[in-house]
């Protein structure tokens, strides 16, 4: 079952006629053309497309250059709808379903969905998606329809989920055992170890999904996060505009930090995916599990996406493989111990452009994590590497946004001349000041960017006092 079908049933449930989803407007629902009730929150492009999946990528070309299209869609359960896509712009996409209706003789009229979107390439753990049970569908269309970004199980509860931050109930969702997303009995032997297993699976109609199963004293529980199927445009996350410039640099390690759940992933994979539009290179990314899909995009570009503890036993094996796999660049998912940190800084120092996440909430904390991982008599020589080797550390983190869902603050160090000295010399605390006065080098201070969301009305004041570094520097920012 696609994701919007989950949107499509509440359509048929009420007896409505037509349904209208707007990026950034609440999705709408009519009967002959009077109104029904929807509660949805307001969906992003994102979001729309996410729920479109091939419904719109097989057709996003023909749509850019007309502007609309028109073509019918087939719900194996729900019947069938006459379809609008509507692009005003590169950042707009407006839908509309219809039962029973006609297409109009105005619009670029597509009879053959069916006419083969490209696939996309297999992963070695998507065949078991098949084996999943329904319910587990069934649940993941009901949260992708209600914008949830991650799912919690747990046995004998009711599945909770994180819609916008905040951890909400779905009450009423079918029950679905834990032990069914295990794939073999060596993870289940994994797991009585005292370990944990980590999957991505692919789920047609529905995007990705990165699963975490555990242990605990309620039982086997597991922690699902739900992905769309490919890295999404850089443009679509909201990041400010300084960030982009960074796929441009010739080599040196970029790195996206910040805590659980602030979106590093996806901006590293958008990140790379940009990277690969402006020149054909070869891209080879470690994770663990792999999340979002990266294409090629150029004709003679190569993208190699490798699993740890599928294609490859761990980061530094990968890693060091793949210095001898002529890249230009190189996606690491967590630079986690001292020798991937190593390998990492190395690739970076010989020619390579190094994308890479750390758990950090700052970027001046980003620099100490990397130093403090190696012993004392090994900090003097990391800290040379790193001045050496560092380009820009991105500090992110997701706040709740003011007209719902989530929206990216930002730190953005990058690495001048000074910034390599007070690394170099261990004098990180300095930083902060290099970053106030940077903003001619593309440098953007925590504070001046929840500033900028507030001004623009994205955030809340309070929001933005919470999550400030400092409360005070934020304060004289928003004078």
């Amino acid at each position: 079952m696609k994701a919007i079908d989950s949107v499509l049933r509440l359509l048929v449930e009420q007896g409505g006629t037509e349904l209208r989803l707007a990026s950034g407007s609440q999705p709408r629902m009519f009967c002959d053309g009077a109104p029904l009730p929807l509660t949805m929150p307001p969906t992003s492009t994102e979001r729309i497309r996410f729920l479109l999946d091939d419904l719109w990528s097989s057709h996003a070309e023909t749509l850019e250059k007309t502007g609309r299209i028109a073509l019918p869609y087939r719900s194996a359960q729900l019947g069938d709808f006459a379809v609008r896509l509507v692009q005003p712009d590169a950042a707009t996409l407006e839908v509309t379903f219809r039962r029973e209706a006609e297409l109009s003789d105005t619009e670029v009229e597509i009879r053959t969905p069916s006419a083969a979107p490209v696939a996309a390439p297999e992963r070695r753990d998507t065949s078991a998606a098949g084996a999943l049970p329904e319910a587990l569908h069934a649940l993941l269309a009901l949260a992708l329809a209600r914008g949830a970004s991650d799912i919690h199980l747990t046995p004998g509860q009711a599945p909770i989920a994180r819609i916008d931050g905040e951890l909400v109930g779905l009450d009423g969702a079918a029950a679905v055992e834990v032990d069914a997303l295990l794939a073999s009995p060596a993870q289940r032997e994994r797991i009585a170890a005292g370990g944990s297993v980590d999957r991505g699976v692919d789920l047609p109609g529905l995007g990705r999904l990165r699963v975490n199963v555990y242990a605990s004293d309620a039982g086997l529980c597991a922690a699902l996060r739900l992905l769309r199927r490919e890295a999404p445009p850089l443009a679509e996350l909201n990041l400010p505009a300084q960030v982009a410039p960074l796929v441009e640099l010739p080599h040196g390690l970029v790195i996206v930090c910040g805590p659980t759940g602030s979106g590093k992933s996806t901006t590293l994979a958008a990140l790379a995916q940009h990277a690969m539009r402006g020149r054909a290179q070869v891209l080879v990314t470690l994770e663990d599990p792999i999340e979002y899909l990266i294409r090629p995009l150029q004709p003679a570009g190569l993208v190699r996406q490798r699993e740890v503890g599928t294609h490859v036993r761990d980061f530094a094996t990968g890693l060091r493989d793949a210095l001898r796999e002529d890249p230009d660049a190189l996606l690491i998912g967590e630079m986690r111990d001292a020798e991937t940190i190593g390998l990492a800084l190395t690739a970076a120092e010989t020619g390579h452009l190094v994308f890479a996440s750390l758990h950090s909430r700052t970027a001046a904390s980003a620099v100490e994590r990397i130093v403090d991982t190696y012993p004392p008599e090994r900090q003097r020589q990391i800290r040379v590497q790193l001045a050496d080797a560092l380009r820009a550390v991105i500090a992110q983190r997701l706040l709740p946004a003011s007209d719902g869902g989530r929206v990216p603050a930002v730190e953005l160090l990058r690495v001048t001349y000074a910034v390599a000295n007070l690394i170099r010399d261990g004098r990180t605390a300095q930083i902060v000041n290099q970053l106030q006065a940077g903003g001619g080098e593309g440098m953007l201070v925590l504070e001046r960017h929840l500033t900028d969301l507030v001004r623009a009305g994205r955030i809340r004041r309070d929001v933005a006092l919470a999550a400030a570094n400092d409360a005070a520097t934020l304060m004289d920012y928003l004078k």
